[in-house]
This record gives C-alpha cells, structure tokens and sequence, in this order.
C-alpha cells in the first residue's frame, strides 16, 4: 500500500495518450502520485513519437510495453482517467474517474504530438496536481 495517490491513464491501445499521460504526470510529481497506464487492446509498442516528445523532457519511455486494463488495475487506482470519453472498462473502477477528449496520435510525426503533449501536461496540472 501506498500514501501517493495512484493515477491509472488509459485509452485504446496504451500506446500513445495513456503512456504520455503517465509520463507527464511521473515528471511533474513522482514524489505525490503513482502514475501508470493502461489500454483496451493493448498495441505492440510505444508510440515513437510519444517516446520522442517525453524524452525531450528528460525521461526515456521507450522501452516500456503497452498492458491491457484490468480489474486489479481499475481497484487499485485512486483515479482512472480515461484519455477517450466512453471507454468501456472490464470492472467499475474504485476511484474516481476522469473523462478527457484528447484526439489519438497513433500516425503523427514528433511534431504534431508536441501540442498534444502541452496540452495534456496543463490538463495534469489543472486537474491531477491540485488535488
């Protein structure tokens, strides 16, 4: 058990918005909060241009491996934030949950995600770091 707040992101395929929403959030407050992530039909590998953006701030996701949501996961988080609305979860999540309409990045060059990495980084602060 831990005293951080465990934040589970997740989206379709733990590839691209799930993994950039845990990274961002694992930069800003690692010290406050759990960040982890997961999708619903989990892809083969990380978006390289998700990795590429987060290793412009310092962390290197790459070799992390997309996982598929679970019911362990859904009970074990403090807030699910769901990276997609209307995302159909295997198990009523425990903690509260978060609906974000972040458009899916999966053929986009390092350019194009920049703006959607800004942007999810202000909706962690404004939403996952004040609490």
């Amino acid at each position: 058990m831990t005293d951080k707040t465990v934040v589970l992101f997740i989206c379709q395929h733990n590839a691209g918005r799930s993994q950039l929403g845990a990274a961002l959030l694992e930069i800003a407050a690692s010290d406050r909060f759990v960040a982890t992530s997961a999708g619903l039909a989990p892809a083969g590998e990380v978006n390289p241009a998700i990795a590429a953006t987060v290793a412009e701030l310092g962390l290197d996701i790459s070799a992390r491996r997309p996982r598929a949501v679970s019911p362990e996961l859904l009970e074990e988080a403090d807030v699910v934030v769901l990276m997609k609305p209307g995302l159909e979860l295997p198990a009523v999540p425990r903690g509260d949950v978060l609906e974000w309409s972040f458009p899916n990045p999966e053929d986009w060059t390092t350019d194009a995600v920049r703006p959607l990495r800004d942007a999810v980084d202000a909706r962690i602060a404004s939403e996952i770091l004040t609490r």
